[in-house]
């Protein structure tokens, strides 16, 4: 068996080669990643400022790049179909991303017609209320988000897979500006897709 690192080193390295492409989806992921860290702190002082960073900032400008600029087309540096490595994927892929999006878009109305939804939460009485519940909401939907995933793979591969993908998603924001860093300049330059093939799994 695979050392949970290795795995770890595996699953990192699949993400980008068949997932990072664009330079615009590069660095959109460091602005990704770097609001994500500071969300990370903010989880200890305020959780409204954590939602607003981690869901509007964070999560918004990551699947951007996902959705309009990441090449869906054959993947000759890998030998890969888009098809192939949606079906392949260990996390969310753009299907399931698609409902995770769907269920945050429509918080906000659940929260609306249910001040308490569904019992959770004390009913708010002026807006301030209503945004903290729904903060508190959109912190629940991405814990259920990687809670539901990690035991699903638990299933569907083996409990190190699982964990191993849960180790990397919540570690994501430090790799991510590691590993894009540059990104911004490439496209300053005029690059516009990362030339993989000049990369070599390590």
């Amino acid at each position: 068996m695979s050392s949970f690192r290795e795995v770890l080193q595996i699953q990192r390295w699949d993400d980008h080669r068949y997932y990072h492409h664009s330079r615009i989806n590069q660095s959109l992921h460091l602005v990704s990643a770097l609001s994500f860290l500071v969300a990370y702190v903010m989880l200890f002082i305020d959780p409204v400022i954590t939602a607003l960073l981690g869901w509007g900032v964070s999560m918004l400008t990551r699947q951007s790049g996902h959705f309009f600029f990441e090449p869906k087309g054959y993947d000759h540096v890998n030998q890969a179909t888009h098809a192939h490595k949606e079906e392949i994927k260990v996390g969310y892929n753009l299907r399931r991303k698609v409902v995770l999006m769907v269920i945050w878009a429509a918080s906000p109305l659940a929260l609306h017609l249910d001040p308490t939804l569904f019992g959770l939460f004390e009913p708010h009485t002026d807006a301030n209320g209503f945004v903290h519940n729904l903060s508190l909401t959109w912190i629940g939907i991405g814990v259920g988000g990687l809670l539901f995933r990690t035991v699903h793979l638990f299933f569907l591969q083996d409990v190190q897979t699982g964990l191993v993908w849960l180790t990397k998603i919540l570690t994501d924001p430090f790799h991510d500006v590691k590993l894009y860093w540059r990104a911004p300049l490439y496209l300053l330059r005029g690059e516009l897709i990362d030339p993989m093939h000049a990369r070599h799994h390590a």
